[in-house]
């Protein structure tokens, strides 16, 4: 393509000020602005370290803080494992099934969402339990932690805010429709991609609605932010960027010969973006002009969230093989088969990929 990127080694920047990247992967995304970007350091040939047989559907996506990897599973447990070996250092039950809502840990907490709509605040130490939230219906997003604050969204409708220590109510929006994505989080205000096809900026200080912007889509996928735009796929089979200072819908992309939705959470990096799609391809758009830079196709449809670290990009598919792509080409480096479909994300850390099967397994990669 004659394209020339240069990539800067530590921040995210475009047209604003730029975000400090994560050393852990302690919530999904990695972090508020939900990015999907590490500065970990990824072996170039992996091999199976381990695996836990959780023993149910694993929809939620794994996080690792100081060692420990935490996960939800439709077993009704949240789950703490042991990076370096993958035993079982604690087990909590939750009131239901945990479905795509992924754990959050910050400040000796862990935080995650039940389908029996109760969010629990545990104690990271020992898995003993802090705090519960009892919401008006299922929940399938992500907690975002920022500072004391967690923002979690419910199918009642709702976007809740909580203190962290406490589980206590700060305030929460009504919307118009279920909230299923997480929500982002950039200077001082909170972003929720909409069921109700509409997408919102809101102030974490005290919940009251900043803007809104109508996007005519469902959107199941969860905002990611770079500068002052934000990017997200929907289910009327298109990816959108939104000019959060404009308050506009930037560019929209549909394939011309594929519709199909896109429920993969974006991952953007040095003007780039990433996602999945139901129509069996990873895609890479430059994030200004919404250009195709490239296309990977996998064997099947690709919901899982594109994780970026060390100049690749790491994506599950349903056709159960875990992809590793060059970010700046989009050919394949590795694969590995875990035999079960992936739906959910990878989490990255120093030497390791982290992920699970919709057959309750969770793996980790190393060397």
């Amino acid at each position: 393509m004659g394209l020339v990127v240069r990539i800067a080694p530590l921040m995210l920047a475009l047209g604003a000020a730029a975000i400090p990247l994560p050393a852990q992967w302690s919530q999904f995304r990695a972090n508020p602005q939900l990015t999907g970007v590490s500065t970990a350091k990824i072996p170039s040939q992996l091999r199976l370290l381990w695996t836990f047989e959780a023993g149910d559907v694993i929809e939620s996506s794994p996080v690792i803080d100081a060692g420990v990897v935490y996960i939800g599973s439709s077993t009704a447990e949240l789950l703490a494992l042991d990076l370096a070996t993958g035993k079982v250092r604690w087990k909590y039950k939750t009131k239901g099934a945990v479905g795509e809502s992924t754990p959050a840990v910050s400040a000796g907490f862990v935080v995650i969402g039940d389908l029996a709509g109760v969010v629990h605040g545990v104690y990271a130490k020992d898995g003993s339990p802090a705090w519960t939230f009892t919401t008006g219906s299922e929940i399938k997003a992500s907690p975002v932690i920022f500072g004391d604050r967690v923002l979690i969204g419910s199918y009642d409708g709702n976007l809740y805010c909580l203190r962290l220590s406490t589980g206590k109510e700060l305030w929460s929006f009504k919307t118009n429709g279920p909230v299923h994505a997480t929500a982002a989080v950039d200077q001082g205000l909170t972003f929720v991609s909409g069921c109700d096809g509409i997408f919102r900026a809101i102030q974490i200080a005290d919940g009251k609605e900043v803007y809104a912007i109508k996007t005519a889509s469902y959107m199941g996928a969860s905002p990611a932010m770079l500068g002052d735009l934000s990017f997200v796929g929907t289910y009327d089979n298109e990816v959108l960027a939104i000019d959060r200072k404009r308050r506009a819908i930037l560019w929209r992309y549909q394939n011309p010969t594929r519709k199909f939705p896109f429920y993969s959470s974006a991952a953007v990096w040095n003007g780039r973006v990433y996602l999945g799609g139901r129509d069996k391809l990873v895609y890479c758009f430059d994030a200004r002009t919404g250009k195709p830079l490239w296309q990977f196709s996998a064997r099947a449809r690709v919901d899982s969230s594109p994780a970026i670290a060390d100049g690749r990009l790491f994506i599950g598919s349903h056709d159960g093989r875990l992809y590793v792509l060059d970010l700046l080409k989009g050919e394949k480096v590795f694969e590995f088969e875990a035999g079960g479909a992936i739906s959910s994300s990878p989490a990255l850390t120093e030497g390791k990929v982290v992920f699970a099967t919709q057959d309750g397994k969770v793996m980790a990669l190393g060397n």
